[in-house]
């Protein structure tokens, strides 16, 4: 079985290490500090992870987050670098997350560029947008044609206008993720509607 997940989370604390406790990410307001908090918080505290997904949950879930992130910062990169699933449930549900929030740190500093990812990760990668490109874009009011080249295309929104992004796999996850501003993306059609694209709510 492949451990994409492990690797991305090993390199998530690597570059949080790196960057520090209190610098920022593309999480809103979050610090790394945060981010780490929220991270263990999903994983290590299912009684107090329902605001994640359900706003009358959320005040729980930011006090609890709150105190996770006051213990000491290398406490918390100790934690994080333990998967607390299983293998197999591991690498199934937190390969995006770790991927994500690995380009979270590194995209939010002042200069960056794209990571050369292997070809199998890029597979794992487009797999994951060919899951959730429908979801997300379930409510979308275009007709949006996802391309990465060399993998596939797959379509998502509610029709109208056609809208293509194109992308490497990982770039385009970023994209649906709702990091469109820092995804290394073509977006072309209808200039009203790539706009609203650009500055749709995105994410699972």
């Amino acid at each position: 079985m492949t451990r994409f997940a492990l690797a991305e989370r090993l390199a998530l604390a690597d570059q949080m290490a790196q960057a520090g406790p209190d610098a920022p990410t593309l999480c809103g307001e979050w610090t790394v500090r945060d981010l780490a908090a929220h991270i263990i918080l999903r994983e290590r505290r299912p009684d107090a992870a329902g605001g994640i997904f359900f706003k009358s949950l959320a005040g729980r879930t930011a006090r609890v987050q709150q105190r996770i992130a006051t213990r000491e910062f290398s406490q918390l990169l100790r934690t994080l670098r333990k998967p607390a699933w299983p293998r197999f449930l591991d690498e199934a549900l937190n390969l995006t997350e770790m991927f994500v929030h690995l380009e979270d740190v590194r995209r939010a500093g002042s200069s960056w560029e794209p990571r050369t990812l292997p070809a199998p990760l890029q597979d794992a990668l487009w797999r994951q947008v060919r899951r959730r490109t429908a979801l997300v874009l379930r409510r979308f009011r275009a007709t949006v044609r996802l391309e990465a080249p060399g993998f596939g295309t797959v379509t998502g929104g509610k029709g109208g206008a056609d809208i293509d992004v194109r992308g490497e796999p990982g770039e385009l996850l970023i994209f649906l993720f709702g990091r469109q501003a820092h995804a290394r993306t073509t977006v072309d059609g209808p200039s009203e509607q790539v706009e609203r694209l650009r500055r749709a709510r995105l994410g699972v």
